[in-house]
């Protein structure tokens, strides 16, 4: 595996670990507020039940996030390692949008201010965009090659 490939995969490492840790902060926030609260954890068992019953979702609106525009990030990473085509300024890219995902994330995972929230989400998402266009127009540039 070349470097940028190795690069390229730690990156999407790097991504699957903060979702291991909001999923983690997710639950210590969940089991705190339900024992705090002596909520049984039956009366937790759907999505409107806990709507209902508890104030503090950030962590679970974070991971379900993680879930969301990052699933066009691992598609891009995996597309561009099983086609051997990592040119050096996707590696940066990719590193670029893993670090607005943490921002994200910590942003939404504390003091959850909607526009700095937002201002990350929008930097990350046109910059997912702007890696796959620039990636499937460098294709044709590698094949002529």
């Amino acid at each position: 595996m070349s470097s940028s490939a190795f690069a390229l995969a730690a990156s999407a490492l790097a991504l699957v670990l903060l979702s291991f840790v909001v999923g983690a902060r997710l639950l210590y926030c969940r089991v705190r507020e339900m024992r705090g609260k002596r909520i049984h954890p039956q009366a937790a068992a759907t999505s409107l039940q806990v709507a209902a019953r508890l104030e503090d979702v950030r962590a679970a609106d974070n991971f379900r996030n993680l879930f969301e525009v990052p699933v066009l990030f691992y598609a891009l990473v995996a597309t561009a390692l099983a086609s051997g085509h990592v040119p050096a300024w996707l590696v940066v890219g990719c590193w670029s949008f893993v670090a607005l995902r943490v921002v994200h994330s910590a942003i939404h995972c504390t003091y959850n201010k909607v526009f700095h929230r937002l201002t990350a989400f929008l930097a990350g998402f046109g910059l997912i965009v702007v890696l796959w266009v620039a990636f499937i127009l460098s294709l044709p540039a590698r094949n002529a090659a």
